[in-house]
């Protein structure tokens, strides 16, 4: 008897647990996908284009749209300057940064307005590099340029690392279908989820 009740109470705290992850992940996802809908762009005093993979000297489609939008926003005047961050891929000759500068000065913006940093590889990185950049031009306020399921995830390492940070989320985005959006969401589900534990140990 006393077998069978402890085997009840295992199996009921279990269910549980099993209950408030799956209620984590509903309400994350819902967050990431809701937070990537708004747009806060105002005036700032630099723009931030995150990073992503660059074919050869040409950016991926993915970039391609961050970085066009970026420019958009430039032209707009929502910012004086605009910051490209990503490094080099595996086997790269050209960083990602340096292909995004060289798209937005084809584009007809001032190179004297681009600033890049060839370090990052992976979200905290660019924000880590894109600092050194940022105390060197009395940057406080930003605008970050990203795909919509990465910008509550963006927006939360920006503000962490100091900065007043505002989301532009690419209004054309190359994740419009459930096959390319359901891994991208997944993937940022346990990527946020982990960021803020990793939060509260530190």
């Amino acid at each position: 008897m006393k077998k069978k009740n402890s085997l009840l109470k295992i199996l009921k705290w279990m269910g549980i647990i099993i209950a408030l992850i799956f209620s984590l992940v509903v309400i994350t996802s819902f967050r990431i996908w809701h937070f990537g809908t708004q747009d806060e762009r105002q005036q700032v005093d630099a723009i931030i284009v995150l990073g992503a993979a660059a074919w050869h000297n040409n950016p991926s489609p993915v970039f391609l749209e961050r970085i066009r939008h970026g420019i958009w926003l430039y032209e707009e005047n929502y910012a004086d300057i605009i910051i490209f961050t990503g490094g080099y891929g595996t086997g790269a000759q050209y960083s990602e940064s340096y292909v995004a500068r060289n798209y937005a000065i084809e584009a007809g913006i001032d190179p004297n307005s681009i600033l890049i940093e060839e370090h990052s590889r992976n979200t905290a990185d660019h924000f880590s590099y894109a600092m050194e950049l940022i105390e060197n031009y009395n940057i406080r306020t930003v605008l970050l340029v990203s795909d919509p399921l990465h910008m509550l995830r963006a927006r939360s390492m920006a503000r962490s690392a100091g900065l007043i940070a505002y989301s532009s989320p690419t209004p054309t985005t190359r994740y419009q279908s459930f096959s390319t959006q359901f891994p991208f969401l997944r993937s940022e589900v346990i990527y946020y989820i982990g960021y803020q534990i990793m939060r509260l140990f530190k």
